[in-house]
């Protein structure tokens, strides 16, 4: 290695060491370029592409080798001897060329192995010829290790440059094979360089047939660039030809194999098939080898192809250089589609026929689209005669394009009247005057047009609401199209008005009566109450109420109540004068107002109300007298707003219906106190029970012949913690009012059952129901789990049932006062006699006890009527089988008297009033009782 150093630093010119192993590059890269063209010619092409590397590889070489060797400086005068020059430049073509033929043509291991060595011993013999055409004043001598090492150094690289060139693609791979050709060249030359000396000799014998080292340098490096550079150009040139029509080939190849909505394929000058694209396969289901060879009307029906279509078609498309058409064309399997062909004829570069080119486009999606669209117009002509919109089509310019039949019908116009063409202001011109009946002013129609185009002109149009007569209202609808024009459209929308107009009636008035109804009467009073409040007048708002409307519907049916409830409205509507207002709330429920500034505007209003009110009604043959309760209140006096009035209207209402012989009743500021306090003892009621104001009393029952006790009825106590005592007639109705009575019932009934459970005797306890607990959906399991929780007997449980009970609704009550029965629990009527229908109760059901209410046996003493009374209801209980319990004993005398008359049971102060349940075990029991 030394040796190889030395010989470069000291024995070389570095400069043209240098312009050496650039042509060695440039040498090698073209081989390799020209090596890779080669793979992509033909036979022939390859051979010559092969020769082209072989002699650019070669003359590169050499060049680089003779260029190196002008480097070499020995300090004696040199020259070339001629013959030898240039046959070393023969050997090193010669080498590289075969070698190259030798590599392409397999490769194995071998192959490319003897390959590598002819290359490289061709290159070491070019070399050491070419040292030997070099003639010098002395003779060479030569190193055997550095000769013999120079070998393989030229050899074994160009085993791996050879597969890199020829097997792979890549660009590092072209440039890694390159360099692999540039250390073999180089490393066989330096190598035996440094293997080489040089002894003095006597001069040159034949210096006239040397060449001069300047010579020789000019000659070979304008040589060796010159060669290389118009070998890498053709080959660039090449590459970039061949490579523009590769990819040509390769888009054309792809764009017609890969076309597969339409068949693309050639046709003979015959008219047979030569070619066939993977859209022709899937079209007509014929693979390649199917369907070259077939002709042409093979893809047509028998009936076509007898014709002479397929032939015509030729013909044409030969003559006048092309032919399209469409008709039907046939598959493989006989399926038929609709196809669009085109045929052209195909001509040579100098303007030859050798064939058509045919393309075939499946177009049965389109036709049957066509065919639908068509049968659409055909329909949309129909509908269009047929719609119930009238339409009309404008243009751009105004004029009528088109309009259907409904437009004639709704303006009694022919089509002669406004044909095709019409301007839009004479179809709207005589539009109007066949609806007015006669000619239409010149200034109505343009205020016409004139709001008719604002809503044209409009990007999304509109539409307007028209009443060309008092019984017609038309919707005119304009919509603009894309091409400048408008289609407008007519609906007779006159019944759809109508249907509006009673719907917003039905919202604001009664459907049974016609009467306003309570939001329009709100309303009414709203603004009379504005307009009253401004102008200083007074309005007289009246709350009515029908007296007996439930009673006639009860007795006769609703039938007969609606007609008496209309015969009333229109006898209070029929009275009614203006800025007075009657409506109707619903059920049995009126209201009526009066602006007035004079009293007695006032009482003629309420004077003429209680007349229509109180007049007998005449109803399905029937005379029927109902009277009315009615509260008046007056703005500003009674209330500064609406609800205000209404209420205090109302209060005074009540007050009239709780007054035996009053009918009307002004509001007074009392009133609105005694419903405040009502409203103030309702929410203290509902804290009753938790802050324990509550208690329950029991009153001894007892047997009126014995004296014994058989029970005693629990009492509801409500000691306020402002108000002391308050009596259960009073606060008992408001609960019932609020609905606490259902708290109230529960926790008194589980109280007396669970006192009763505890007490010595097993006296029965009687509890009290109201009739909103017995409508109650849960009052049968309530009463269930009274008993089971305190664990009381059912038949020691006895529910005392008012008449008024059943008035609301009796087939519910029974139903429910049976399944308590069926518990084991009894059932009394209590407070009997007072009821509407007393005889009919106690026929529906089989009570278990029956209390004289306490008013008869209290008059006893000096009313005759009182005895009778009870004496009836005695003789009533003994034939019915059914205990009587009296009410109300105070004192020896009635005692007596229920003694004589056989009453089974009583109860009363006379023995005893009612007490807690810690002292029920010290009463006395039996006739001591009465003392």
């Amino acid at each position: 290695m030394l040796r190889i150093y030395y010989c470069l630093q000291n024995e070389h010119d570095f400069r043209l060491v240098v312009l050496a192993g650039l042509i060695c590059i440039a040498a090698s890269m073209t081989a390799v370029t020209l090596l890779r063209h080669a793979r992509q010619e033909t036979a022939n092409g390859r051979v010559r592409r092969i020769c082209w590397a072989g002699l650019a590889s070669g003359f590169g070489i050499w060049a680089t080798h003779f260029i190196a060797v002008l480097g070499y400086d020995p300090g004696i005068v040199v020259g070339y001897e001629a013959r030898a020059t240039f046959l070393s430049l023969l050997v090193s073509v010669a080498a590289t060329t075969s070698g190259f033929l030798l590599a392409f043509s397999s490769r194995r291991l071998g192959t490319r192995c003897l390959a590598a060595a002819i290359v490289g011993g061709g290159v070491a013999a070019m070399h050491y010829l070419g040292m030997q055409a070099v003639e010098v004043a002395g003779h060479f001598t030569w190193s055997a290790p550095y000769v013999i090492a120079s070998l393989p150094l030229a050899i074994v690289p160009m085993i791996p440059a050879l597969g890199l060139a020829l097997d792979r693609r890549s660009v590092p791979s072209a440039i890694f094979a390159g360099l692999l050709f540039v250390a073999a060249i180089l490393s066989l030359h330096f190598t035996g360089m440094a293997g080489m000396g040089l002894m003095p000799d006597s001069e040159l014998e034949n210096p006239s047939t040397l060449l001069s080292s300047l010579s020789m340098a000019i000659a070979v490096a304008g040589a060796a660039f010159s060669f290389l550079a118009i070998g890498m150009m053709s080959a660039l040139l090449s590459g970039r030809a061949r490579a523009a029509i590769a990819a040509r080939e390769r888009e054309f190849r792809v764009l017609v194999q890969g076309i597969s909505d339409c068949a693309l394929y050639m046709l003979s000058a015959e008219g047979r098939v030569v070619s066939w694209n993977a859209g022709a396969q899937r079209l007509k289901g014929y693979t390649a080898a199917e369907a070259i060879g077939l002709a042409l009307p093979a893809f047509y029906s028998p009936e076509d192809a007898a014709a002479g279509l397929p032939a015509r078609a030729m013909e044409i498309a030969r003559r006048e250089g092309k032919f399209s058409g469409e008709g039907w064309r046939y598959r493989k399997d006989r399926s038929r589609f609709w196809a669009h062909v085109t045929i052209e004829t195909v001509r040579d570069a100098n303007g030859k026929f050798f064939g058509f080119a045919k393309i075939t486009r499946d177009m049965t999606r389109f036709k049957e689209d066509q065919d639908r669209l068509e049968a659409l117009t055909r329909n949309l002509d129909t509908a269009m005669s047929n719609m119930q919109h009238g339409l009309c089509l404008f243009g751009p310019d105004e004029r009528l394009i088109m309009s259907n039949a409904r437009v004639g019908t709704l303006f009694n116009l022919s089509h002669d009247d406004v044909p095709p063409g019409t301007l839009f202001a004479d179809v709207f011109r005589l539009a109007l005057e066949k609806r007015a009946g006669g000619p239409v002013p010149a200034e109505t129609l343009k205020e016409v047009l004139r709001r008719h185009r604002s809503y044209i002109t409009r990007p999304d149009g509109g539409t307007l609401i028209v009443s060309f007569t008092a019984a017609c209202t038309l919707s005119v609808a304009h919509r603009p199209t894309p091409e400048g024009g408008w289609v407008t459209t007519f609906e007779d929308i006159s019944e759809q008005r109508r249907a509006e107009q009673r719907i917003a009636h039905m919202a604001l008035h009664d459907g049974l009566t016609g009467l306003p109804n309570r939001v329009s009467y709100n309303d009414r009073l709203d603004a009379e109450i504005e307009t009253a409040a401004r102008n200083g007048e007074k309005i007289a708002v009246v709350g009515i109420d029908l007296d007996r409307f439930k009673d006639i519907n009860d007795s006769h049916g609703h039938a007969v109540g609606d007609l008496v409830l209309i015969e009333l409205a229109q006898r209070m509507r029929g009275g009614a004068l203006d800025g007075e207002c009657i409506a109707r709330f619903g059920g049995d429920e009126f209201a009526a107002f009066k602006c007035f500034t004079d009293d007695a505007e006032l009482a003629d209003f309420v004077a003429r109300l209680e007349t229509a009110l109180t007049t007998p009604v005449e109803a399905d043959g029937l005379s029927l007298l109902l009277g009315a309760s009615l509260g008046v209140a007056l703005f500003p006096a009674d209330g500064q707003t609406r609800e205000q009035v209404i209420n205090n209207a109302d209060l005074a209402m009540y007050r009239a219906k709780a007054t035996v012989g009053r009918q009307t009743c002004f509001y007074e500021p009392g009133m609105d106190e005694a419903a405040r306090t009502r409203r103030v003892l309702a929410n203290d009621l509902r804290e009753a029970i938790p802050r324990g104001e509550l208690s329950v009393l029991y009153q001894v029952q007892r047997s009126v012949s014995t004296g014994e006790v058989t029970g005693y009825e629990a009492l509801l106590r409500w000691r306020h913690p402002r108000d002391g005592w308050i009596s259960p007639a009073e606060f008992i109705p408001i609960a019932e009012e609020s609905g606490e009575i259902l708290q109230l019932g529960e926790w008194v009934l589980r109280t007396a059952c669970t006192d009763a459970a505890r007490w010595p005797e097993p006296w029965r306890v009687a509890v009290n129901l109201s009739p909103i607990q017995l409508l109650h959906v849960g009052l049968v399991e309530m009463v269930a789990n009274a008993l089971v929780s305190a664990g009381l007997p059912a038949h020691r449980l006895e529910l005392e049932i008012t008449e008024t009970a059943f008035v609301a609704d009796k087939v519910r009550a029974l139903h429910v006062l049976r399944q308590i029965k069926a518990l084991g629990v009894a059932i009394a009527i209590d407070d009997f006699g007072t009821g509407y229908s007393s005889l009919d109760t106690l026929n529906s059901f089989p009570f278990d006890k029956i209390k004289i209410d306490k008013s008869f046996l209290i008059e006893s003493d000096g009313s005759h009527q009182a005895r009778a009374i009870i004496r009836a209801v005695l003789a009533l209980g003994r034939s019915l089988e059914v205990p009587v319990l009296a009410e109300g004993l105070e004192n020896e005398g009635q005692l007596r008297l229920l003694e004589s008359e056989g009453c089974d049971e009583a109860q009363g102060y006379f023995w005893g009033r009612p007490a807690p349940h810690g002292t029920i075990a010290n009463q006395p029991i039996g006739k001591a009782a009465t003392a």
